[in-house]
């Protein structure tokens, strides 16, 4: 079977029985016709089957990946990134074994040790310095204040913040699902501080645009502008991020994903447990979760000095 069909029917095999995302799927098809465009230049030719794929292919790959490929806009690709390119090929090999079909297994394709991530996040004193650096005198600046507060009472993905609607919020109780990575449904919670800047920004707004957060530049309301034309995007928010980083006087940059470690961080700190937190991040595994090692080992630390024997003083 030549690899690009079976590159096809996996994709609509993610698309329509485990039912990825378009997101992930756009990423396993970019991994894959990347592997097979290595593969078929690797041997020469313009097509190549997947029964012929073998283990002495796969150290190949996997040694272009770690020390020849640079990506033309990062460079060298990161451990990580490395991971995900053959966690796609394992999982393509893996339904292509279900499918009965005569290929490598996919157990084959062991992932490189990557070493501990160190998470990026926001002290009290940098977040309240953020917070301070919105003028919230007009609408787009109530709109992002409101941004900020969702994004840190909640820990939305960026993308999960752009996509809501108005409908979706309930700010009188204070809790509304979303749909995260994998399809994975979660239940996320506003801070009386979020519900108040959420009010404050919508109580201003006279427009009938559906969604959440809409964007005040571009276009003007008479170029036929639809909901999703309104909408703000994630490079705005990006955008809006690092110019009150820099009023601000942060040092380091910020993306929105810092305000979902910082949220992370935040429940920890204040004595939330690990299970808990992986619910509210919708994180699959709790292996996720404990990235968080730079709070939950100071609570180590401290329940050792309260309850071990040996610090009971004589």
């Amino acid at each position: 079977m030549h690899t690009n069909t079976a590159i096809q029917e996996f994709l609509e095999y993610c698309d329509l029985d485990k039912n990825l995302s378009q997101k992930t799927i756009r990423m396993y098809a970019y991994y894959l016709h990347f592997f097979n465009d290595w593969l078929c230049a690797k041997r020469d030719k313009s097509e190549v089957t997947v029964e012929s794929i073998i283990d002495e292919d796969i150290k190949a790959y996997r040694l272009y990946l770690s020390s020849k490929y640079k990506n033309p806009h990062k460079g060298e690709l990161k451990r990580q990134t490395q991971n995900y390119f053959l966690v796609a090929l394992r999982s393509f090999l893996r339904y292509l074994a279900k499918k009965g079909k005569d290929v490598l297994a996919p157990d084959v394709i062991e992932l490189g040790k990557r070493s501990d991530r160190t998470v990026k996040f926001l002290s009290p004193a940098d977040l309240k310095k953020l917070f301070e650096a919105v003028d919230t005198s007009d609408e787009s600046g109530l709109r992002d204040i409101a941004i900020l507060e969702v994004l840190f009472s909640t820990g939305l993905r960026v993308s999960e913040l752009t996509a809501l609607n108005k409908e979706h919020v309930n700010i009188d109780s204070g809790e509304f699902g979303v749909i995260g990575k994998g399809g994975k449904a979660r239940v996320v919670f506003l801070s009386k501080q979020a519900k108040n800047a959420l009010k404050l920004y919508l109580d201003k707004r006279t427009d009938p645009f559906k969604p959440m957060f809409i964007r005040y530049s571009g276009p003007k309301d008479g170029d036929e502008l639809t909901d999703e034309k309104r909408r703000l995007s994630v490079r705005s928010i990006e955008r809006m991020l690092e110019k009150y980083r820099k009023q601000a006087n942060i040092l380091f940059p910020i993306g929105p994903h810092m305000l979902r470690h910082s949220y992370a961080t935040d429940l920890l700190s204040h004595g939330a447990d690990l299970r808990s937190v992986q619910e509210m991040l919708g994180h699959k595994n709790i292996a996720t979760t404990q990235i968080y090692t730079h709070v939950t080992n100071v609570r180590l630390k401290e329940i050792h000095e309260k309850y071990h024997s040996g610090n009971d003083e004589e």
